[in-house]
């Protein structure tokens, strides 16, 4: 009779743990997919992106790229790219609820943009793991590593010029040449509390 119940019991554990695999399994490949299905969506959109910015490098009145663009419904009104750190990422509009660092790259309050003379575009993005985790390897930049940012069917260079680590406070002190064009990359140091800033300048 105790064997019986000890049998009894062991059936029970190697259903539960046999269960309990199962359902790690399916989270992890529901996970899988889920990533694979918003990366090509991203990835999509990049390339909408770039098939509209073909269409308006030859238009020059602003009115009718405005135009052109409401017609196909664009996601994103830039591109950044930084080619050292394989980066290559859509922005939307400042004003679209997905501004925001928990789902993609954020315009911050205050930034210029790209085609502003001596403006500062100022952009963050998380640091850490995580898929939506864009700046993870900006703490690989050097002086004179170079981005891009495709805008309105023209496209802005930069060079590092400068990099500096601030105390993670909610703000960040950037320091920038009067009469230059900037662009200011901002993200958590990994696993401390400081931020790090990158300053490019237009080139």
């Amino acid at each position: 009779m105790e064997s019986k119940i000890k049998r009894k019991n062991k059936s029970w554990l190697i259903i539960i743990g046999s269960l309990i695999f199962l359902s790690g399994v399916g989270l992890i490949t529901y996970d899988y997919l889920s990533n694979s299905k918003v990366d090509k969506k991203e990835t999509e959109l990049l390339e909408e992106f770039y098939e509209i910015e073909e269409e308006i490098e030859s238009i020059e009145e602003p009115q009718v790229v405005e135009e052109v663009k409401e017609q196909i419904k664009v996601n994103y009104i830039a591109v950044l790219k930084i080619p050292k750190i394989g980066l290559e990422r859509g922005l939307v509009d400042p004003n679209n609820y997905l501004n925001n660092v928990n789902y993609n790259l954020e315009w911050l309050d205050g930034s210029s943009m790209p085609d502003e003379i001596n403006g500062n575009v100022i952009i963050a993005g998380h640091s850490g793991s995580a898929r939506i985790s864009y700046f993870r390897k900006l703490d690989r930049l050097e002086i004179g590593d170079e981005a891009s940012i495709i805008y309105n069917g023209k496209t802005y260079n930069y060079k590092v010029v400068d990099i500096y680590d601030v105390e993670k406070t909610g703000k960040a002190e950037i320091v920038k040449e009067k009469n230059t064009t900037t662009l200011t990359l901002i993200t958590c140091r990994h696993n401390t509390n400081r931020q790090i800033v990158v300053i490019f300048k237009q080139f």
